[in-house]
């Protein structure tokens, strides 16, 4: 036995615990030196000293935000400026779309966005799958030269198969289509669509992948945009996944709610940088905005002033968060908030509870039924903290309502792809609207009134009449909210 061998057999214990320590110090100087939360700090630095080996190899798979390092930024900062170019008719008097207060706002929103408040725009809500969907399908059908479709799940179900056999036909008639579905989302449903597209030629990605390969380290990142661009010229984006949950014909009493958008004018060349950047992310191919943009963008007569704003774990990262800080710092009368799960971190709580305190009336709608249902128990164990200051939150009633929506002082909305919790605001890769225009505010306002009419009102009684085991469990359930 060699004198190497000899040593390691008798110092085995101490070098294990040496490695072990080595490892868990290392990565607490890392989370010291990287993570900006410090309760993320606080908890990864729990884990990596108290799991030896374990606790490190976790964060070095899940905890270290790699995106943000990517190699493409360069041709995200071109991309960008070509749909500034694209999308360059400026709002010279913004208080005719929206009140003066909004000024300020778009302010603040120019820090957190790079996109440029574009007028010339029409968004209209699409109330539920039975309206969405056929409209969808109806573009993708009259196709003549492209389609891009983006989407969190795209389940292999019938409208799953509605929208494979339009996008094949749409390939096999000489229409240019790229689909990029998230690879968690993807897998929704089993076997994946993904099979049913390509033997028939469409090009369909992943974004991201799965937990076996290099990628390991983004397994925790998630896609979770819904973007569908056809000719370069009309677009869908919202909240919307492609899933038959959504279709009354299909699902009857049971049938899932959602509002969608059908987006015309300069911004579709904004949603069309975000699907190019992910797909080069994702594939290594670079698109040229030319070759998949309109000529020219028309003007919509609606002329709603608009702009994206996409969010994630890179450079965008808190974009959202902020935008919606200096919402809830403006707002004069009321905010409206619909929001599938509503989680918010304290910050966030700080702001609502702070524009309630000044007088501004602020409504939270969140589902009476929920699919998730331990987001639901956490949900419920953090509302006291905004009732109790003057916000008030509802239930809605009937199935469950999957709408993101926001509104403030009837002047402003905010629709897209993000909810009020920490993976979407921090972790997702999301895409959101903001539009200044009164009359797009005033349906959102209707629709969230209509579901407050119709509601059930959470109070601090309410809560308390639980009982200590389901407001306990709520509590303990609360706890692992940021990872849900």
């Amino acid at each position: 036995m060699s004198s190497l061998w000899k040593f390691l057999v008798e110092y085995e214990t101490h070098l294990i615990f040496a490695a072990s320590v080595i490892l868990s110090v290392s990565a607490a100087v890392h989370i010291a030196l990287t993570k900006r939360d410090v309760r993320a700090a606080i908890a990864w630095v729990g884990v990596v000293i108290f799991s030896p080996f374990l606790g490190p190899v976790l964060y070095f798979v899940v905890g270290i935000n790699r995106i943000r390092q990517t190699r493409i930024k360069s041709h995200r900062d071109r991309l960008i400026k070509e749909g500034a170019d694209h999308a360059s008719v400026t709002v010279s008097d913004l208080t005719r779309h929206a009140g003066p207060q909004c000024v300020s706002l778009k302010k603040a929103s120019d820090t957190v966005t790079r996109f440029p408040l574009c007028g010339g725009n029409e968004i209209l809500p699409l109330n539920g799958g039975d309206q969405a969907y056929p409209a969808m399908l109806n573009t993708i059908d009259s196709a003549l030269e492209s389609i891009l479709l983006q989407t969190y799940i795209f389940d292999n179900d019938i409208v799953g198969h509605r929208f494979a056999d339009s996008l094949i036909a749409a390939y096999e008639r000489g229409v240019r289509v790229r689909v990029l579905i998230d690879s968690i989302g993807v897998r929704y449903s089993h076997p994946t669509i993904v099979h049913r597209l390509r033997e028939h030629g469409v090009t369909v990605e992943l974004f991201e992948t799965n937990a076996v390969t290099w990628r390991m380290p983004y397994a925790n990142m998630r896609c979770h945009r819904k973007i569908m661009i056809v000719d370069g010229a009309r677009a869908f984006a919202g909240g919307m996944n492609i899933r038959e949950e959504f279709l009354t014909e299909i699902t009857r009493d049971s049938t899932a709610r959602d509002i969608h958008f059908h987006v015309q004018g300069p911004i579709v060349a904004q949603l069309l940088v975000i699907f190019c950047h992910d797909w080069l992310f994702s594939t290594g191919e670079k698109l040229k905005m030319d070759d998949w943009l309109a000529p020219q963008s028309p003007l919509m007569p609606a002329d709603m002033a608009a702009r994206c704003v996409p969010s994630g774990p890179d450079r965008e990262i808190e974009s959202t968060h902020k935008l919606l800080l200096a919402a809830c710092a403006v707002a004069q009368t009321h905010i409206r908030i619909q929001s599938p799960y509503f989680l918010p971190d304290q910050v966030l709580i700080g702001a609502l509870t702070t524009a309630a305190r000044r007088g501004v009336q602020v409504d939270i709608v969140i589902p009476g039924r929920n699919n998730l249902r331990l987001i639901q128990y956490a949900m419920m164990a953090q509302l006291d903290q905004v009732i109790e200051t003057g916000c008030r939150v509802w239930k809605g009633a009937g199935n469950f309502d999957h709408s993101k929506l926001m509104t403030v002082d009837d002047s402003w909305s905010l629709v897209g792809s993000s909810n009020w919790d920490s993976r979407s605001l921090r972790l997702n890769f999301e895409i959101d609207i903001e539009v200044y225009d009164r009359r797009l505010a005033g349906w959102i306002s209707e629709t969230i009134d209509n579901e407050i009419a119709h509601g059930e009102r959470v109070t601090l009684e309410s809560l308390r009449s639980q009982g200590l085991l389901a407001t306990l469990r709520n509590k303990l359930i609360w706890l692992a909210s940021p990872y849900l």
